[in-house]
């Protein structure tokens, strides 16, 4: 292999200048596997684009270059089939950022905003934090006969009331790791036509398929009637480890939706982070060979966890199609309503805990990290979950 996936680096040393949220928020002795944050080293091609505007050494406002626009646009062509324009581009600090303004361009206050659990946690904060009502449907989960976690549309439809403006809709899943079906898509889109609804899609997650050959395909690519009430969210932070950067994308193909969005944020976000701006720019352009073994290394890493996980008397992991994040039902393992809580306490691994994703009894396992680390994280809950 091209690049270095194997080697563990060190994350946590007190004399370093690379704190992390992921490796200092618990105990020394603890091996954190919680938040969706690599520990694989970034694209060379990205560090050394850092580099050099380093050596600049004037890190004043900056602007978008003018290259990254073109590059994403390049990107999507090549990757999704989409052909967007660069003036579709609106780029932001982050993606939580951008839910919570797009929330407020789309809906008045008091208006309710639908989401689908389980789900990234901040997707059923957004409401609350911007004055509107939550409002939550569920996915049909795995059974006897579906291994998968499945988009239930007559409870999402049930879950619509007449104050409902807005969806915030997830592909590919975080926690399941779904690639959602043609069926359960045309489902979706012909539902949020008939009522009326916005639609934040956040496609984070998008360049992270597992299935060979397997392509993304952007909800208003799929279905273009959905491009005036759409906005898109892209970021290279998952893909190419560099959340720390701060740098996302709303693509908003609509004139009127984008004029919209633009006054609503003005004044609301700084301006971009000149380090992620340069760092996006490099990853499109020149990390896809890296992206190709980083797929493959978790490819390798979802299989070890499965065959381990579903060994686990009382425990269920369905297959992850994307992400490097795996979702873990232990209800039935004797770990009590707090599987993530015990597992901390008694395994000495950091997990994500189900019930912030609107499903206790579950736990979110972020396997992207190295062999040695998962092994060793895999044979400590071995002890408890064995």
């Amino acid at each position: 292999m091209r690049f270095d996936f194997a080697t563990p680096l060190e994350r946590r040393h007190p004399q370093g200048n690379w704190a992390s949220q992921k490796w200092h928020r618990y105990g020394e002795d603890i091996l954190p596997l919680w938040v969706a944050d690599m520990d694989f080293r970034s694209p060379p091609e990205v560090v050394e684009a850092l580099h050099a505007r380093v050596e600049h050494g004037i890190y004043g406002y900056g602007e978008v270059p003018g290259g990254l626009p073109q590059a994403l646009a390049e990107w999507s062509a090549h990757h999704y089939g989409w052909a967007i324009d660069p003036t579709w581009q609106q780029w932001l600090p982050g993606v939580v950022p951008a839910l919570h303004l797009a929330t407020l361009a789309l809906t008045e206050p008091g208006e309710g905003v639908l989401t689908v659990a389980p789900i990234y946690p901040p997707f059923l904060a957004v409401a609350e934090r911007t004055g509107r009502v939550t409002q939550t449907a569920y996915l049909a989960p795995p059974d006897g006969t579906q291994g998968e976690w499945r988009l239930d549309l007559a409870a999402l439809e049930a879950a619509i009331t007449s104050n409902t403006r807005l969806l915030l809709w997830c592909q590919p899943h975080n926690p399941t790791g779904r690639i959602w079906r043609e069926e359960e898509l045309a489902g979706l889109a012909e539902l949020v036509e008939r009522h009326d609804l916005y639609v934040i899609s956040d496609e984070l997650h998008c360049d992270l398929l597992l299935p060979e050959g397997a392509r993304h395909r952007p909800l208003v690519m799929a279905y273009p009637a959905l491009a005036a009430r759409t906005i898109t969210l892209w970021s290279p932070s998952k893909t190419f480890n560099l959340a720390g950067l701060t740098t996302a994308c709303a693509i908003i193909a609509d004139p009127e939706l984008r004029r919209r969005f633009a006054r609503t944020i003005k004044g609301l976000v700084p301006d971009g982070n000149v380090m992620g701006l340069v760092a996006a720019e490099a990853a499109y352009r020149h990390g896809e060979p890296w992206r190709q073994e980083l797929l493959s290394t978790l490819r390798g890493h979802r299989d070890y966890l499965m065959e381990r996980a579903n060994a686990w008397p009382g425990a269920r992991m369905a297959e992850p199609e994307a992400t490097y994040l795996a979702w873990i039902d232990l209800r039935k393992a004797g770990l009590g309503n707090t599987p993530q809580k015990a597992l901390l306490e008694r395994a000495g691994v950091a997990l994500s805990n189900g019930a912030d994703f609107g499903t206790p009894g579950f736990v979110r396992l972020n396997f992207g990290t190295t062999a040695t680390q998962l092994q060793a994280a895999v044979e400590r809950m071995d002890k408890v979950l064995g």
